[in-house]
């Protein structure tokens, strides 16, 4: 089936620190305009998975304002510039947000977060070889790091607790992975 949508126009609605929202003028199939909301996450992002030598796995606790309550998240942020490497921003991240550092990041899977409205993507790594280092979190940011091993953040998921997309996904994601390095 080809798609015979087209856009006829994107106006800027409002410039924010991280996002831009636009209104987008659609041309349907049949001829009739809508209006579609557009959001643009300018810069992308990078997450990490941090697991340390015991296999629990270090996770972010952390007030997000859209959902109005704390989540338990893997660490991540955005990344500094359009052409940062992923890779070095889910490395900043991660010391930034657990105080831990990695040497070992490996690319696990890349995600398109909300595809109906908005063009965010985030690469997420897999960091092992923990190494201490400091915690410098961002200004306004308060972050709690808790150690949970897969099969309960696993239960997490299943149970209705762990929601956020980029955690859920790339939870599965190393559990996947762990079974697949388990029957070598």
């Amino acid at each position: 089936m080809e798609n015979h949508i087209k856009r006829a126009k994107r106006e800027l609605i409002r410039r924010g620190a991280i996002l831009d929202i636009y209104t987008d003028t659609m041309i349907l199939p049949d001829g009739k305009q809508e209006e579609w909301d557009f959001v643009s996450h300018r810069k992308g992002a990078a997450a990490v998975v941090p697991v340390r030598e015991d296999g629990k796995i270090l996770m972010v606790r952390q007030y997000r304002n859209a959902i109005e309550r704390e989540t338990l998240e893997i660490p991540a942020g955005s990344r500094d510039s359009t052409t940062e490497d992923t890779r070095v921003c889910a490395a900043r991240e991660l010391e930034e947000e657990t105080g831990y550092k990695s040497d070992r990041l490996t690319f696990l899977i890349s995600l398109k977060t909300t595809v109906a409205f908005c063009d965010e993507f985030i690469d997420v790594y897999l960091a092992r070889d923990l190494k201490r280092g400091t915690q410098h979190l961002d200004e306004g940011e308060y972050i709690d790091v808790e150690a949970h091993d897969i099969d309960e953040l696993c239960d997490m998921i299943y149970a209705g607790t762990l929601q956020d997309a980029k955690t859920v996904s790339a939870l599965l994601a190393y559990k996947n992975l762990l079974s697949r390095e388990a029957s070598r």
